[in-house]
């Protein structure tokens, strides 16, 4: 894409713009900084503006004042921010706070751990096929891997859990020992 040909002091070449912002992105952090209070948001909002400046640059004019044009620019991000935040809260209020959650069970706890100790391809076909009770097919379709795949990852997951949750209440040889010794 070409750019409109400059006309006497507007439009911005891509390097007099690199120097634009890095003569001004700091002060106007600072700047944003104050009015704001939190620097995290000033440096998003004047990040922000310097990205919608770019888009505008065959239209900014360096020899007026863009620098006000991009902090006037963060301000408002800033203020928009402020509104949906404050809108947020209101309707959180409005709900009242969110129930209580009871802890996981311990058996929950040792079955998470144990699935992030197998391989990621493994640990999701475990879950989609175990715990979503997603067919093999189902889960292939998911995962965009051919059915013997999965079944491949389903065989060496159960294999790994079944070493990691071995001498645990989640050991799955754990009944048939139990029944064994009584009988």
């Amino acid at each position: 894409m070409r750019l409109p040909e400059n006309l006497p002091g507007r439009g911005t070449e891509e390097a007099d713009f690199d120097a634009f912002y890095s003569a001004s992105v700091g002060r106007l952090i600072g700047q944003l900084y104050a009015m704001t209070g939190d620097l995290a948001e000033a440096q998003d909002v004047v990040q922000e503006a310097f990205a919608r400046a770019w888009e505008r640059r065959a239209e900014l004019d360096l020899d007026g004042a863009p620098e006000a044009w991009v902090r006037t620019v963060a301000w408002r991000l800033a203020v928009s921010r402020w509104r949906r935040m404050r809108s947020a809260l209101a309707l959180a209020r409005r709900q009242g706070p969110p129930p209580a959650v009871p802890p996981p069970e311990p058996h929950h706890v040792v079955l998470v751990e144990a699935l992030r100790r197998i391989p990621e391809a493994q640990r999701r076909a475990v879950v989609l096929h175990h715990l979503c009770d997603l067919s093999v097919e189902q889960v292939a379709a998911e995962t965009g891997s051919p059915v013997g795949t999965v079944k491949v990852h389903l065989s060496r997951g159960r294999a790994a859990l079944a070493r990691l949750l071995e001498h645990t209440d989640l050991d799955p040889r754990a009944d048939r020992l139990r029944e064994g010794k009584r009988g």
